[in-house]
């Protein structure tokens, strides 16, 4: 069951990386988010002339799920062409910490769908910063 969950989230965010908006870098990442519910809400990079503007695909999802009423967040997917799958970068490891903290984390490479390495929010970012005084 939990190995057709990930391929189909896999495939789902490798859909959503057709549709990336990346005329700066050509790094096209789709991301899938998975719910409770069974819902996916996909997500894509989006680029800008201000590289400072440029939203991750993870992001993208993340605040689609949160803003479609997401709750309680099980998996996301991240897929881009490069070797091992792309990793989440520290915002989206700090956002994925607050919102969906036992989310599990999905990458793959798009070229090599079936080879997916995964982790736990708490194994990409430690000692998150998630209290506030």
């Amino acid at each position: 069951m939990i190995r057709a969950t990930k391929h189909r989230l896999i495939l789902a965010a490798d859909q959503a990386r057709k549709r990336a908006v990346a005329p700066y870098s050509r790094f096209k990442v789709g991301a899938a988010l998975l719910t409770d519910s069974g819902k996916i809400f996909a997500g894509v990079n989006v680029e800008s002339a201000s590289y400072g503007l440029t939203c991750c695909a993870e992001r993208v999802a993340l605040f689609n799920a949160l803003t479609g009423g997401a709750k309680k967040l099980i998996a996301i997917a991240v897929v881009a062409r490069t070797p091992g799958g792309p990793m989440p970068c520290g915002a989206c490891r700090q956002l994925l910490a607050e919102y969906a903290p036992r989310a599990m984390v999905w990458v793959a490479d798009s070229r090599r769908t079936h080879t997916i390495k995964e982790f736990s929010i708490r194994e990409l970012l430690p000692e998150a910063f998630l209290d506030f005084p």
